[in-house]
């Protein structure tokens, strides 16, 4: 999957950049245009000033891909504590505060007031702001909330729907899906997915139900799809459930763990912590994942499934988590595919994910701390010494 090229994507020198692809390649110069990434080389190129390039000087800092999050409510999340608690939107700056270059956009509770149509829109406005953006059809119920009728019609002619989710298992607030129904869903993905050269796969919501991943654990035994049709997400919510997830990721399964607030004492693991114990099962690598559920909402729920508190899931979560990381002693190296490469392979998206001449132009540049100091999206400047430079059409102009 790509995007057609911005029109007024400029000509951008970047110099002394200290580049990890995700790969470390060490100091490096690149010329962007386009959108694209046109050269990177040891030697800086003299560019005749007639061009008209952009310069900016990186002065030794990390320069890494754009993060992908997988798993973004752009048209708000909520409702479970009536409209009043429907949360906004999220515009165009709260993305690329936090490094945030190409977002998955889906549909969770409240997939009736806000429905498909309304997802479609925000992904198109997000992608005239700039931002790459995708979605899944459907959301926590049964039947898929679609706009052609049916989940295999709307990723073969609907261009920026890749998958179907986020489909609730495990969960009060679900349809309680039986097995066959999960099928049927997984393989009109699948499907489609051959069809249209998408990433095809069936983003499943994981609540705090015993059953965890019983389901998919059936369906790959009862089933001829393949395990990468299922993408569980929220398996950090609770430490058992993290644990079959990991049984699954060892089977084919690519698991994505949520970058929420976790209190300590709480039966869940954070996102950092989720990490490292993963690669210290030594689980496959490649098929991990880290998304925000940003614009989501967080809602604690009593014993009689009435919310009792509730939080909102931030984009820059992905960024605090990278940080984390690097703060606790892990590698860049190590770390940045899970917001990166790992992500733009299980979701089929070209060009995204990594830095290479001829990819997609998404780059943020780390100062010190971990923040993003400059962020590039589709080859424009989103901001640049930590401010922001393109806000969303209806943003206020100051960060």
């Amino acid at each position: 999957m790509s995007l057609p090229v911005l029109p007024d994507a400029p000509l951008i020198a970047l110099h002394n950049a200290d580049l990890h692809a995700p790969d470390p390649r060490g100091l490096c110069h690149l010329l962007l245009g386009g959108g694209k990434v046109l050269w990177i080389g040891r030697d800086r190129a003299e560019l005749p000033a007639s061009l008209g390039a952009q310069v900016l000087d990186l002065e030794g800092r990390r320069l890494i891909p754009g993060l992908i999050d997988g798993h973004v409510h752009v048209t708000g999340g909520g409702g479970e504590a009536g409209f009043r608690s429907r949360v906004p939107a999220l515009p165009l700056s709260h993305y690329t505060r936090g490094g945030i270059t190409t977002v998955i956009g889906l549909l969770g509770t409240d997939d009736i007031a806000r429905g498909p149509r309304e997802l479609l829109a925000t992904i198109y406005a997000l992608r005239e702001e700039g931002l790459s953006a995708f979605g899944h059809c459907g959301g926590y119920h049964l039947p898929p909330a679609t706009l052609t009728g049916s989940v295999r019609g709307d990723l073969v002619f609907l261009e920026p729907l890749i998958g179907v989710g986020e489909l609730a298992l495990s969960d009060h607030r679900s349809s309680q899906p039986t097995l066959d129904e999960l099928l049927r869903i997984a393989s009109e993905a699948h499907v489609a997915g051959l069809m249209t050269g998408k990433a095809g796969l069936l983003h499943l919501h994981l609540g705090d139900g015993p059953r965890g991943l019983d389901l998919v654990r059936r369906a790959l035994e009862q089933s001829e799809l393949p395990p990468r049709v299922f993408q569980p997400t929220h398996v950090n919510r609770r430490r058992a459930l993290f644990d079959e997830s990991l049984e699954l990721a060892r089977r084919g399964v690519p698991v994505d763990v949520t970058a929420f607030p976790v209190e300590e004492g709480e039966d869940a693991w954070s996102a950092a912590d989720a990490f490292i114990r993963y690669h210290d099962e030594g689980a496959p690598p490649q098929r991990l994942t880290i998304s925000s559920d940003a614009g989501g909402c967080l809602p604690c729920f009593d014993d009689e499934g009435k919310v009792c508190g509730m939080d909102v899931g931030k984009p820059g979560a992905l960024l605090e988590t990278l940080g984390e990381l690097l703060d606790r002693g892990v590698p860049l190296a190590q770390a940045l595919p899970v917001f990166t490469s790992n992500a733009a392979s299980t979701l089929r998206l070209a060009g995204k994910g990594r830095i290479a001449i001829g990819a997609d132009a998404d780059l943020v540049c780390l100062d010190e701390q971990h923040r993003a100091l400059h962020v590039i999206a589709r080859g424009r400047l989103h901001r640049r010494g930590g401010k922001t430079c393109l806000h969303g059409s209806f943003e206020r102009a100051a960060d």
